[in-house]
This record gives C-alpha cells, structure tokens and sequence, in this order.
C-alpha cells in the first residue's frame, strides 16, 4: 500500500464525507461552553469540527499535515462567513507550536488511530489551559449493521487485499487508558448509532476518501477502476436512494487537572 495521504481527495472530503451529526456537538457543547473558547482542532481536514465549533460560537485553530486539505478548509470557511472565528494552518497536531496553555479546548474527530499518544498527549497538556477539555472522536459507518457497507468493504478488499483496516465496529475504548494514563481526568465515554443518509454519488465520494482506497490504498487507475465497480453494484443491487447507512459516533471526554488551590 502506497503511503496514505488524505489530501489527494480533499474535495470529496469536503464535499460528500458526512461530518459527525448534530447530536454530536451537542453533546460537546453539554460540557464545554463554546461561546468564545479557543479551541485547536488538530487533523482537521476540510475543517468540518472546526467550521462547527466555530458556529456555535468558538475560536478555532484547525491544522493538517495535507496542504489541500487545508485549502479545502479555508474555502468552505469563506463559503460559510466563519473566516473571523477559524483560522487554518499547515501543521501537526502532535508538534504544532504555540504558547503553553493557549487553548480551553483540543479537538480529534476522526483522526486519532494515526498518532502516538505517548507523544501528543503530552503535548496537549502543555497547550491546555489547567481545566481545559480533551475531546477524541470517531464516525465510522459499521459494516455488522448495513450490508451495503459490508459489500463496499469486499469490493475494497477485491482491489486491496492487505487493507488492514476493514470491519472496525467502531469502539475505541483503550483511548481512555490512554488519556488517563497521561494524566488527564477522564470525563465519560459517549457511544450511540446514527443512520446516514446518502445519495449512490455521496456514498462512492466517501469511500474514495477511504484510506483503503483513493488516500493511499490504491493509485490513481485503481481507483478510477474501483470507483466504477461500485457505482456498478450500487446501481444494480441497491438502486433505491437514499441510501441509509448506519454509523456509530464514539468519543471519549476528558480534561487537563485544575490548578491546586
């Protein structure tokens, strides 16, 4: 497999991967208050976390390692009239360089299982404000409740045998050893399904996104190929739109220790 890269398909990202649902956010904002906070959204790709965070009312950082990505970010903050509340930067997460305790708030949607935690998560706590929160999330679809993702995932694999990163239920639950570990308080662990909602165009722009796929999985020609049998299958065996796609929000909430009084 070819060396991942998530912004060789920034457009799809920005256009049809799905950000986390409302739902989400209000449960983030249920511990956080937004008005006004500052927030590092790290890994942002086309800066779907940040764009929402920021209208809900924060100041947000969003970085990424990938330049179009970043491009990607700043258009659809133009787009969105949010470019006074989210800025975009090219950096990484577990090195980005700014004034200890800078930030009430840090942000990993969807990013997580690419860094070292013995590394980042030390280094937010020297960006965290004491008390300041620590938000880790994934939205996978699940491919054990939609066979339509389960029959997405053999077509992946038919053209990418050695993707190791097929069948994932969803639950991440050594994070919160992890953020523990690294002294942080732990505030809860939040996990529910959500059914999403897709047209055949959305659904074969997400999965080109997919890492097994147009983000290093696969060159160019094969994802061309690849993409064409999907839009095969979807046509054939499930014509109907849209297509409701289950998909399973996990988060783990946690925050850097108060000062002792």
């Amino acid at each position: 497999m070819s060396t991942i890269d998530f912004g060789r398909h920034s457009t799809d990202y920005a256009t049809h991967r799905p950000g986390f649902p409302s739902s989400f956010y209000d449960l983030v904002e249920s511990h956080f208050d937004l008005s006004d906070l500052r927030v590092l959204d790290i890994a942002t790709g086309p800066g779907v976390v940040a764009l929402e965070l920021a209208k809900r009312g924060a100041n947000v950082v969003g970085i990424d390692i990938a330049p179009g990505q970043i491009e990607a970010a700043r258009e659809r903050a133009r787009e969105t009239g949010l470019v006074d509340r989210v800025t975009f930067e090219v950096a990484r997460g577990e090195s980005y360089e700014a004034p200890a305790q800078s930030f009430d708030l840090i942000t990993a949607g969807q990013c997580w299982r690419w860094f070292d935690p013995d590394v980042t998560l030390p280094h937010f706590m020297k960006l965290l404000k004491p008390g300041g929160g620590l938000v880790i999330a994934h939205f996978d679809y699940i491919v054990q409740r939609s066979v339509i993702a389960r029959r997405t995932e053999e077509l992946i694999l038919k053209h990418n045998p050695t993707w190791s990163l097929s069948s994932e239920k969803g639950l991440y639950p050594h994070y919160i050893d992890q953020v523990i570990t690294q002294g942080f308080d732990f505030i809860k662990q939040v996990c529910y399904d959500h059914k999403q909602e897709f047209t055949h165009e959305s659904w074969r722009g997400r999965i080109r996104t997919c890492n097994g796929v147009g983000s290093g999985g696969l060159p160019p020609a094969g994802v061309e190929q690849f993409d064409h049998e999907l839009h095969e299958l979807l046509k054939i065996d499930f014509p109907d739109e849209p297509l409701r796609i289950w998909h399973r929000v996990w988060a783990v909430l946690a925050k850097k220790p108060e000062l002792d009084s």
